[in-house]
């Protein structure tokens, strides 16, 4: 169990040592398999997630040699995919099982990819229905659910539009149909994050993209040889960042300078919600290959409520974070079309509005968002008896994440802690550095 003591008074710190981008290590794992020489990455995250990824890269023919540095490798890609013997485990990563289901359809051979229990009760006919309509041969255990087993093969072209934003679907639908007989089209009707189409572009891949009529489309050419290697140091994950950045935001005469954070458009717009939300901030760029890179600055101020409705596929992973700001605010904030966090690590609707019931906070669940009444709780004079109050993580880490920010000001106890290595081992290593961080025995 995870206790967190409220701190009393601001913080000023620069944090350097922020998690590497999570989605980033995904797809270097994955997209060095189809290089034609080996990839050399830096700051590859080391967390159960992306190194579940990796091992499964290494199954299908990878060699991975680490570096003198904890985090580097050289990735030296097989000839061709092999057939593994054994079951892929995803763990808890609903990126590897999407992303991989994709890229292995289109090859020859019989995989499996199974993952935890919390993976097994998360929906994948996402992936599986329009991938079963382009001719890939996927099966699953009824209601479209985990393990599931891939005849991979020759695929057709495809022209495909999806109704569900998400940047996962879009990512193995392109790995398809990079390996499809003729040209495919991909368009989705709102924007989702770019990773796979940027990083795949970056390696020679063709990939073209056009917005017309409402639509954003994406035209995939069949790969004519393999792809060129990955040369990267991953940047520092913006989805990590941002607790950091909530933790300033919430509490008064606080800053904190946040380093080497990845800048991509798709990627900050929480950032840009905390904003519209009165708090400061700067964007500091420094570099540009594969994505933008630079620093981000946070500085709190008086909070104010806010709607939030758009963009929501950009601001998925940073909801539930941003449900802890919107408790500080002035007035009611509104979350709507954001039925997506119900099918993510667990229904983080329900969650958040479940651990924010238990502290008195006056919230309402709905079935596409929530709503959240800011000091009007008057949390200012609300004292919480941390070891009274025990809130629940769901096996979500960005749950557990969130409401360990919470604790900056009110003190909470969370039941279990070890879902935070998901995607960001250090997590409580930075936390500690600002306020008191306790394990205690159930």
């Amino acid at each position: 169990m995870l206790a967190i003591t409220p701190r009393a008074k601001g913080f000023h710190k620069e944090i350097d040592s922020i998690a590497p981008d999570k989605s980033i290590s995904h797809r270097c794992a994955m997209f060095a398999l189809l290089a034609e020489a080996p990839s050399v990455v830096h700051n590859y995250l080391l967390a159960q997630d992306t190194l579940h990824t990796l091992e499964i890269a290494r199954k299908l023919g990878l060699k991975v040699e680490e570096q003198s540095c904890r985090g580097n490798f050289i990735f030296t890609p097989p000839s061709k995919i092999a057939e593994p013997d054994s079951v892929l485990d995803c763990g808890n990563a609903g990126t590897a099982m999407r992303l991989y289901t994709g890229l292995l359809s289109a090859q020859n051979g019989y995989f499996v990819l199974s993952g935890d229990k919390y993976l097994h009760a998360r929906p994948m006919n996402r992936v599986i229905k329009p991938l079963q309509s382009i001719g890939a041969r996927i099966y699953s255990r009824s209601g479209g659910y985990a393990p599931l087993s891939v005849v991979g093969g020759e695929l057709q072209g495809f022209r495909f539009t999806s109704e569900i934003a998400s940047a996962q679907v879009k990512s193995a639908l392109i790995l398809a149909a990079l390996f499809a007989k003729d040209s495919s089209v991909y368009s989705e009707r709102e924007h989702t994050r770019d990773h796979t189409e940027k990083m795949l572009c970056g390696m020679g891949a063709q990939i073209a993209k056009e917005s017309k009529q409402g639509l954003c489309s994406i035209t995939i050419n069949p790969l004519s040889h393999k792809l060129q290697p990955l040369d990267i140091a991953i940047p520092a994950d913006p989805s990590s960042a941002f607790f950091f950045a909530v933790a300033a935001a919430i509490t008064p005469d606080s800053s904190v300078l946040l380093k080497n954070v990845l800048l991509n458009p798709a990627r900050i717009e929480a950032f840009k919600v905390l904003e519209s939300m009165g708090v400061i901030i700067e964007y500091r760029y420094k570099a540009c290959v594969y994505e933008e890179v630079g620093d981000i600055y946070v500085q709190s101020a008086p909070l104010k409520a806010v709607n939030v409705s758009h963009n929501i596929s950009w601001l998925i992973d940073e909801l539930p974070a941003l449900a802890i700001a919107f408790c500080f605010a002035s007035g009611r904030s509104e979350v709507s079309n954001a039925k997506e966090l119900r099918v993510k690590e667990t229904d983080r609707i329900h969650a958040i509005i479940n651990n924010l019931t238990a502290l008195g906070i006056v919230c309402e669940e709905k079935e596409d968002g929530f709503g959240i009444d800011g000091l009007s709780n008057g949390l200012e004079s609300k004292k919480v008896d941390s070891s009274a109050i025990l809130l629940r993580s769901f096996g979500d880490h960005r749950i557990a994440m969130s409401f360990a920010i919470m604790g900056l000001r009110l003190g909470v106890a969370i039941d279990d802690e070890m879902c935070i290595g998901v995607s960001f081992p250090n997590f409580l290593e930075i936390l500690r550095e600002i306020t008191e961080v306790r394990l205690l025995d159930y």
